[in-house]
């Protein structure tokens, strides 16, 4: 008795978490990464510097605000689609919140960087601190200071960690997902290789300026240890993967040479003290650049 043909609509899906179905690189999802990280974000304080002031008065949104809340609802959105997209998956309460979290944080940021943008303007240097800067310690009463010191917080603090714990968070568990069996290493696409130089020179702004070096490095040794015991189960990278890790690795070796450049930097050495010593491209640009033409 012969078996009727299962028709292709019935027939089971690859199972990808063993390994059996092949992951594409999602060539749209980084690159929509790629462009909105750099117009939304890197080109928000740009933004700000080359629309005429008299569009965007003082006491309203500016252009870099607008590209702020956009990023703000497409980062998340972007985010949410890469997790449907991992044979890996969080409880979904636990993806919402990681959401919700990152919007609030990036939400916190939009109205402090808005603010801090605004005393930019009327002559606020990003490579003193708040109490050193000349516009706000004359302040007067001087109690109004320790709100703008409370700004600060909110927005450099407060709000970076959670923008950032949620967004690298949910990279990781991403990440997580991106091994197949195999012993042969896969190997990047074209697409994967033109985005990676775009992509790590973001993220290098992403840790610099956000000042969450140590948040990133967390997550690359958690990425690397991830590799090593996969491989000891037989398990490699999809190009996915791939393309996280060796941006991840780009990044870094750009961090290290833009701390080597100022490593001798006196002004910047007060600025940030500690042992982590990685300065913000903005106090590099008013300290260095902004006055000079």
């Amino acid at each position: 008795m012969r078996r009727r043909p299962v028709p292709a609509a019935q027939k089971p899906a690859p199972d990808v978490r063993s390994g059996v179905g092949k992951t594409e690189f999602h060539t749209d999802l980084w690159f929509y990464f790629t462009v909105q990280n750099w117009i939304l974000d890197f080109g928000r304080p740009i933004a700000m510097i080359v629309f005429p002031l008299e569009w965007f008065p003082l006491n309203k949104p500016s252009a870099g605000d607008y590209f702020h809340m956009a990023y703000n609802v497409i980062t998340p959105f972007l985010l949410l689609k890469l997790i449907e997209r991992s044979p890996r998956t969080l409880p979904r309460s636990v993806v919402y919140l990681s959401i919700v979290t990152f919007v609030m944080g990036a939400s916190m940021h939009l109205v402090g960087d808005s603010i801090n943008h605004r005393l930019i303007l009327s002559g606020y240097q990003l490579h003193l601190s708040v109490r050193e800067n000349p516009i706000i310690k004359d302040l007067k009463p001087a109690s109004l200071i320790e709100s703008f010191e409370l700004l600060y917080y909110y927005d450099e603090h407060l709000g970076h960690s959670m923008w950032y714990v949620p967004f690298f968070f949910i990279l990781f568990v991403y990440f997580t997902g991106c091994f197949t069996p195999g012993k042969e290493k896969r190997k990047l696409p074209i697409s994967a290789w033109l985005l990676l130089g775009p992509s790590a020179l973001y993220y290098w702004y992403l840790v610099t300026e956000g000042q969450i070096f140590l948040l990133y490095l967390i997550t690359f040794i958690a990425m690397v240890a991830m590799v090593i015991q996969q491989r000891q189960k037989g398990q490699v990278m999809d190009s996915n993967g791939l393309f996280l890790l060796y941006t991840l690795i780009a990044t870094l070796c750009l961090v290290v040479v833009w701390v080597l450049y100022l490593w001798n930097d006196e002004v910047l050495r007060k600025k940030y003290p500690g042992i982590i010593y990685v300065p913000e491209p903005w106090s590099y640009y008013t300290l260095y650049i902004r006055d000079s033409h």
